[in-house]
């Protein structure tokens, strides 16, 4: 071999060593950090849900995450931190993430989530209502969050039944199968008994409840309530309305509340 391979070999072979030896001395990988809860806000945007009715969501949403009884709430927590994302839905195929996954322990953190929710503009506008095309593509999203959560939780909000997609109850099914939490906000203002539909069909997994507000204008109120009571983790609840006296599906607890306005109250007043 010549002066001038050898030279070239061993050219190649230093670059190798030290390659070698800086991979060796590099960081090891940063492991997930551990967060209490990764919560999927499901918002309804379908042609029911008009350009007013859908800003009222919106700023529901913003206003609960700015309450600094929110915070409190999650600086309570084991981890003091909650990992969040915010998705639009219609129909079986048409989802959007408006606000993707963000953690959430601090007040910089919460108000930025809320401005995140106010930025974020409409991308949806109708495609029919389907729950279990929310549900399915929230288990998605779940899947992709980079924080490891001990409880993961879909909270779906919207007016209307499901009437596109696969079967809705199958969908929750599933969910709960993995061992999901599927909550409920059913706006009452075009289906009076939503409540009762979202009892039967979409809620699901342990501790699931739901917060019926009557109508968009008392959305705010419920949105709060919601979302400290997911984020406290109170298994007891079954429905802001108290019991319900249809049995329930084998895949979620038979256990209900009677008296879910006090439980909740003790939540969001200050003791």
């Amino acid at each position: 071999m010549s002066f001038k391979a050898l030279g070239a070999a061993a050219v190649a072979l230093a670059a190798l060593v030290v390659a070698a030896q800086s991979q060796s001395q590099a960081p090891p990988a940063v492991a997930k950090e551990d967060v209490a809860l990764a919560l999927v806000l499901a918002v309804d945007a379908s042609g029911s849900v008009d350009a007013h009715r859908f800003e009222l969501q919106k700023q529901g949403y913003a206003a609960a995450f700015r309450n600094p009884k929110v915070l409190n709430s999650i600086r309570a927590l084991m981890t003091q931190s909650i990992a969040v994302a915010m998705m639009q839905w219609t129909g079986p195929q048409l989802h959007a993430v408006v606000v993707d996954w963000t953690l959430v322990k601090d007040e910089a953190s919460v108000n930025g989530f809320a401005a995140a929710i106010e930025a974020a503009p409409r991308q949806l506008f109708g495609g029919g209502t389907s729950i279990s095309g929310a549900i399915d593509y929230s288990r998605v999203l779940l899947v992709q969050c980079p924080w490891r959560a001990a409880r993961q939780v879909i909270d779906i909000s919207g007016d209307g039944s499901n009437n596109r997609g696969r079967s809705v109850t199958q969908a929750r099914d599933e969910a709960v199968h993995d061992g999901i939490g599927i909550n409920g906000l059913p706006i009452l203002s075009i289906e009076p008994f939503l409540d009762r539909y979202y009892y039967d069909n979409v809620i699901g997994g342990p501790g699931a409840f739901m917060i019926p507000p009557e109508n968009y204008d008392t959305f705010a109120d419920a949105i709060l309530k919601k979302l400290i009571t997911e984020i406290a983790d109170r298994r007891d609840m079954r429905s802001i309305k108290g019991d319900m006296s249809r049995p329930v599906s084998q895949t979620r607890p038979t256990f209900r509340a009677t008296s879910l306005n006090s439980t909740v109250s003790t939540l969001i007043e200050p003791r």
